[in-house]
């Protein structure tokens, strides 16, 4: 390369630093909180599988003008849970000029609203600097952060050094997944992966523990003696079992624990999640549904892992003779490994550091125990998944009046600007 080559790379990187300066700055004139708010007056709960094509009708309105082009893919109903009953729709929107592919990921739906809201979960309500509603935190508000960060970048005519690819599924569905388990089993998914379900947060992350999902059915045999117990009643001494392998499988840890998270991330878990027995005033009673949800860490193997519970709830199943035991694997999601050992992590961490104002010293290792859906991405041989968004450490994204701050949405669309743009280097905090 010749001097005038380098002066002339030297210049261009200049100018895309200037630019991105300039952009930051219009973040908050994007319209951004707008369309959030479309976002969030569309109810887009999982459960019972209310999901709209509306919501789909209102990204393709925000993205289009950006130059983004849209693919709508419904999810097989062999892919669906069994209480969903309506089309869940999977999009993938792509803005491509033959750079490298950097997806972004989002999951569509929320959980239900649930009780305890003092503001109508499904209006965008500010108060101060907080915006509250359903998906503000959990992950609408990261769509609109990226939607601000594109409109600022095409403002300026900052370059972008990766073609974004926007993959927006419906993942709300715990233990299932549907939406990225359909997109990677299809090989829908490139490059690597942003995930902004994470936390606004310092953290690294190190990966996540896997799940496994198993529906218990007890159902008695017909006809029943009189006085003899119902099947939600004989539920109990199988209950007793798994409360009793539920101390066994909690007292281990794992053999090898992320470094400098502290935080028993790959601890193992086991929890009866739910159960269901007929409506009151049905007379008898007809099958009993119990959901258990096994957590396991990266190191258990996932056959020694679901042979354990069943044989678990075979001995449990000795107590109750007169009854019918059956069970099903409902969900599954393989752990989440080493997702920062890639090229890319270094560079988001600037960007963070950039957008958020956080001390470069001050990031720290992190594993999570919820199952992510990442594994799939990982299984399809995506290895490097860079995690940030919206979830404050110590709040409760499911919960009533979940919010967001305006502060933080425009931290994350910074950060994601300066990630994306073509700046050689993200400038330091």
């Amino acid at each position: 390369m010749s001097w005038n080559d380098h002066s002339a790379d030297q210049q261009a990187d200049d100018a895309a630093l200037d630019r991105l300066a300039l952009a930051s700055p219009l973040l908050g004139a994007t319209g951004w909180i707008d369309g959030l708010a479309r976002l969030v007056s569309i109810d887009t709960s999982a459960t019972p599988g209310s999901y709209s094509g509306d919501f789909a009708d209102v990204l393709q309105d925000m993205f289009v003008p950006l130059g983004f082009s849209f693919r709508r893919l419904e999810v097989p109903p062999s892919v669906l849970p069994g209480t969903a009953t309506a089309p869940r729709i999977n999009m993938i929107a792509g803005r491509r000029t033959g750079r490298r592919v950097c997806s972004i990921y989002f999951h569509t739906d929320t959980l239900p609203a649930g009780q305890g809201w003092t503001r109508p979960p499904f209006t965008l309500t500010r108060q101060g600097s907080r915006l509250y509603g359903r998906g503000s935190a959990d992950m609408k508000g990261a769509m609109a952060a990226v939607w601000a960060a594109l409109r600022a970048a095409d403002a300026v005519g900052l370059g972008l050094g990766y073609d974004p690819v926007l993959l927006f599924c419906t993942d709300q569905d715990r233990g299932l997944h549907p939406g990225l388990r359909y997109l990677t089993a299809q090989g829908l998914v490139e490059g690597h992966v942003m995930c902004l379900n994470g936390s606004a947060a310092p953290r690294v992350w190190t990966g996540s523990c896997g799940s496994v999902r198993l529906t218990i059915t007890i159902d008695g045999r017909q006809p029943r003696p009189p006085g003899s117990i119902n099947p939600i009643e004989a539920a109990a001494p199988l209950i007793d079992r798994i409360v009793a392998m539920k101390a066994e499988v909690e007292a281990r840890r794992s053999q090898s624990p992320p470094p400098e998270s502290g935080y028993a991330g790959g601890r193992a878990g086991l929890s009866v999640s739910s159960i269901q027995g007929s409506v009151e005033g049905m007379g008898s009673p007809g099958p009993c549904h119990l959901t258990l949800d096994r957590r396991y860490a990266a190191d258990e193997d996932f056959s020694a892992v679901l042979a354990e519970l069943q044989a678990g709830i075979v001995e449990g199943a000795r107590r109750i003779p007169d009854f019918q035991v059956d069970t099903a694997v409902t969900g599954h999601c393989a752990p989440v490994i080493d997702p920062d050992k890639g090229p890319n992590w270094a560079r988001w961490k600037q960007a963070l550091s950039w957008g958020f104002g956080f001390a470069p010293g001050s990031f720290r290792h992190w594993s999570g125990s919820d199952a992510s859906p990442m594994g799939f991405a990982q299984q399809a041989g995506v290895p490097e998944v860079l995690l940030g968004g919206l979830r404050r450490p110590g709040g409760d994204p499911y919960g009533a009046d979940e919010y967001t701050t305006v502060e933080d949405v425009e931290a994350l669309a910074r950060s994601v600007l300066a990630y994306l743009s073509d700046v050689a280097e993200v400038p330091r905090y």
